[in-house]
């Protein structure tokens, strides 16, 4: 499938743009004079990939369905996705000064306010996904989102992304990823005696980033195409063509770490090397890194040929391409 003629850079700006209006009248029904509102729209509205929730609307688009019944989902994930780089950020965890090319929820705010913001978000995501019906574009209009999925369908979502974000897929990832600092050795007893994982290191990486990144991922994608009510057959390969995205991004992310420009990337580079943490570029080098990312697009992309896509994957070839080959 030829993905050249494909203009990714003008099909991710009207997702994005989409997107950001509902996140943004989302907001807007609260009262903007709250310090804890403005922290939530801070940083759920400095911009970013808003990768997990355009994926979404690929995968719905992708099983022949109108995308802007995932928009609640989508919506939620990337309230969800910025609560956890919040916290993620906080002096507790990373320690970060920058995120999405502004300073972080703390330091624009304090670190308490942080905290509530993202706890704010991690639990309205909730309220948008469960009664997405009941929630109005501006006071006295019409309801932002006019399609949705029935109630069964939403209870479903709800149960899959909260599991994708808990103690048994992001916040346990994260804590993993905490527990591995200090971390890459000759033996494996530094990195991973701490850990509920293999011994192996790689195998240790590859679970850690698995729960801390790919569960988020693979939600999405999931997410879109049950919102448009796609087949057990259909959501199988999808979910293969995600999980393994899900570790390329990471790879990838890892290899920006050493590499990436920080002023490209809106946050900072060489805290992986700074924090000792156990990163693929670490246990393989940078060159075999980008192998092995390359090999898993490879591997993503090949389920998307199956016949009963009937040529609607061109979006998410071209994604998982481009994160192959993103700088930030």
């Amino acid at each position: 499938m030829n993905t050249e003629n494909f203009d990714l850079s003008g099909y991710l700006k009207e997702r994005r743009t989409l997107l950001e209006e509902s996140l943004n009248r989302i907001i807007l029904q609260f009262d903007q004079q709250r310090e804890l509102v403005q922290a939530m729209r801070h940083s759920l509205m400095a911009g970013g990939k808003r990768l997990r929730p355009v994926l979404g609307m690929a995968a719905a688009e992708a099983a022949g369905g109108d995308f802007r019944y995932t928009l609640p989902a989508a919506c939620a994930i990337e309230m969800v996705h910025t609560y956890s780089l919040i916290h993620d950020d906080l002096p507790a965890m990373d320690n970060d000064d920058l995120r999405r090319g502004v300073p972080t929820c703390h330091r624009a705010f304090s670190e308490a306010t942080a905290i509530l913001a993202g706890d704010a978000l991690l639990t309205h995501a909730f309220t948008i996904l469960s009664k997405p019906g009941k929630i109005i574009s501006e006071p006295g209009g019409k309801p932002l989102f006019e399609l949705y999925p029935d109630k069964r369908v939403l209870l479903e979502l709800v149960a899959l992304i909260s599991d994708a974000a808990g103690v048994n897929g992001m916040v346990e990832g994260q804590m993993m990823d905490m527990l591995a600092e200090g971390g890459v050795s000759s033996s494996t007893s530094s990195a991973t005696s701490n850990l509920n994982c293999p011994s192996d290191q790689m195998e240790c990486l590859r679970k850690l980033h698995h729960l801390k990144t790919g569960r988020m991922i693979v939600a999405s994608v999931q997410a879109g195409a049950l919102s448009v009510g796609a087949d057990s057959a259909t959501v199988t390969l999808l979910s293969t063509y995600a999980e393994k995205i899900g570790l390329a991004f990471q790879v990838v992310d890892d290899i920006l770490n050493v590499e990436g420009d920080a002023s490209v990337m809106g946050k900072a580079a060489g805290s992986d090397h700074l924090n000792a943490k156990l990163t693929f570029p670490a246990l393989l080098g940078l060159d075999e890194s980008k192998k092995f990312a390359a090999r898993l697009i490879e591997d993503a992309i090949e389920p998307l040929f199956s016949a009963v896509f009937e040529k609607r994957t061109l979006p998410l070839i071209s994604i998982a391409q481009y994160i192959l080959k993103r700088d930030r």
